[in-house]
């Protein structure tokens, strides 16, 4: 029996929470090329070894090539019954070392890692050292100057609420509406690498990236902090700054309802800095 014709009354809902290196990836979304490597294709294919059944994944988030995760959520059907270690241990066994299962948990059926999320969290990493890490290359965008970093947060803040982010969309983007609400935002010093959190119901494709180069000309002083506005209000992205490396770029947060997940926790909660 494959997961395709599974009994819903037999059949167990699962979620898993993710951490990945997006470096070693050619993003999240599986690929119909199999020489594309994928988070999506290897999770699934270690989870079938455990499963002994095809599943398939849906995810909190599609992350791009390049960008990482240290909460990314996600679910699928079981019909073998597995203890929750399984899950993370016996998946992992299987998994390159660039992506873990850190927890697992059964669910309701009515679940969807995507649907049920209620926000989501992004951080974006900054290094202004002078000369670039040899530790942490693809893992924090390296830009080589010093940021005002209270200007950025100034200017971060006309963002805060629901707008339109036509300005801040990928040309790709097919999501249909531009809308979305931005609860937070912030622009923090983090042991010397500016820190741009942004918390939000859903982000559209490069949102992050995009706002987060934006607000880079305005720590560069190439614009004014009032810049940020008129971008916004413009729902031009020609008149944003250009869309920034996914190196520095990590979803690490997605909030369900206690009830529909318990026990959902940030796995590096010193990231989340700006608002707690």
């Amino acid at each position: 029996m494959t997961q395709a014709n599974a009994n819903p009354s037999t059949s167990r809902r699962i979620a898993l929470t993710l951490e990945y290196d997006g470096s070693a990836f050619s993003g999240w979304q599986k690929q119909k090329s199999p020489t594309v490597n994928t988070v999506q294709e290897i999770l699934e294919t270690a989870l079938a070894r455990v499963s002994d059944h095809s599943v398939t994944v849906a995810c909190a988030g599609r992350t791009d090539a390049g960008v990482h995760a240290t909460g990314q959520v996600v679910h699928f059907d079981c019909l073998t019954p597995r203890e929750d270690k399984a899950w993370i241990h016996g998946v992992n066994s299987l998994l390159p070392k660039e992506v873990r299962v850190v927890d697992a948990s059964s669910v309701e059926n009515t679940f969807h890692a995507r649907f049920s999320a209620l926000d989501r969290r992004y951080c974006y990493l900054i290094s202004s050292a002078s000369v670039p890490s040899g530790i942490f290359q693809g893992k924090i965008t390296c830009i080589q100057r010093p940021l005002d970093i209270e200007a950025m947060q100034r200017a971060a803040q006309c963002l805060v609420g629901e707008h339109d982010f036509s300005a801040f969309r990928a040309a790709g983007c097919q999501s249909a509406s531009a809308n979305r609400n931005i609860y937070a935002i912030s622009v923090v010093d983090w042991f010397g690498v500016t820190v741009i959190e942004i918390r939000a119901n859903a982000f559209l494709q490069h949102m992050v990236r995009n706002i987060s180069g934006s607000l880079i000309d305005v720590g560069k002083g190439k614009q004014r902090e009032a810049w940020i506005a008129e971008v916004l209000e413009s729902k031009d992205r020609r008149k944003a700054g250009v869309t920034a490396p996914p190196d520095g770029l990590y979803l690490v947060e997605v909030g369900y309802d206690e009830s529909a997940l318990p026990g959902n926790k940030p796995r590096f909660p010193l990231l989340l800095a700006g608002y707690e």
